[in-house]
């Protein structure tokens, strides 16, 4: 844990981070998000909140420093192109727990924007190749709790969060039976839950277009974390109101909360 009254440029960074994510949730990010479909207007105001993204979240020092930690070991791995519930191809990914001190105070410094609390140890890195696409799917909270945040590397990319069946995707608990044995319905739902959704038309639903810009942090929390699928579009159809969005290579540094 950082000392922060003891390091003064760390709090400059934090006061203008929440200033920005005050500012996001006042102006409902309205540059960064291009909402389609016809929305509830409640829903439309909890996704606003729920979805932020913090443009310049670190610097290009920042970025570089990133990189220079983390590229020794992912260069030495293949990219993959089949996931074990087919929603990412062309990845290579890592955990890392441990990080140089100037890393370890941006990762501070989003555990303090972007989570009420403590962040889960070991920090998820997905490399995403030129190539690569992360298909629609929906996190499991059986694996983390209800925030995911990231840092974007490298490249800018357009994220997509479709608005899915919430009594499919409901956040429950799983049932017991006296055998202490998962109830057979809810292992359904959560392995349902953790594969991508069958139904991929937009047809008839609302979703939101996001700009992730490089550099930039997301925060997913609740409402788009629970109810919506969410994707990286790929290289061929990576365009954001009409304007393609070149997507090269982009790593994202990931952390979540406990369950």
């Amino acid at each position: 844990m950082l000392i922060l009254n003891k390091c003064l440029p760390l709090r400059q960074i934090l006061r203008r981070c929440h200033r920005q994510a005050m500012e996001i949730t006042k102006i409902g990010n309205n540059h960064l998000i291009d909402f389609k479909g016809k929305w509830p207007e409640e829903e439309q105001q909890e996704f606003r909140l729920h979805m932020r993204i913090i443009t310049d979240f670190i610097s290009e020092s920042e970025e570089q420093q990133l990189h220079e930690e983390i590229e020794p070991y992912m260069s030495r791995l293949r990219y993959e192109f089949d996931h074990w519930d087919d929603a990412i191809h062309g990845f290579r990914e890592t955990e890392r727990k441990k990080w140089f001190p100037h890393n370890r105070e941006v990762l501070e410094r989003v555990r303090q924007v972007a989570f009420d609390g403590a962040i889960m140890p070991y920090i998820h890195i997905l490399d995403l190749a030129p190539d690569g696409v992360i298909k629609p799917h929906v996190d499991s909270t059986r694996y983390c709790g209800t925030t995911i945040s990231g840092i974007s590397l490298l490249s800018d990319s357009v994220m997509r969060l479709v608005r899915t069946d919430a009594q499919r995707y409901q956040q429950n608990q799983q049932s017991t039976t006296d055998a202490g044995e998962t109830d057979s319905k809810d292992a359904d739902t959560d392995a349902a839950y953790r594969h991508q959704p069958k139904e991929a038309s937009l047809e008839n639903k609302f979703y939101a277009d996001l700009l992730l810009p490089r550099r930039s942090l997301y925060i997913m929390s609740h409402t788009a974390r629970y109810n919506f699928t969410h994707e990286i579009l790929a290289k061929e159809h990576s365009q954001f109101q009409g304007t393609p969005v070149p997507k090269t290579r982009r790593i994202s540094i990931i952390c979540r909360n406990d369950p």
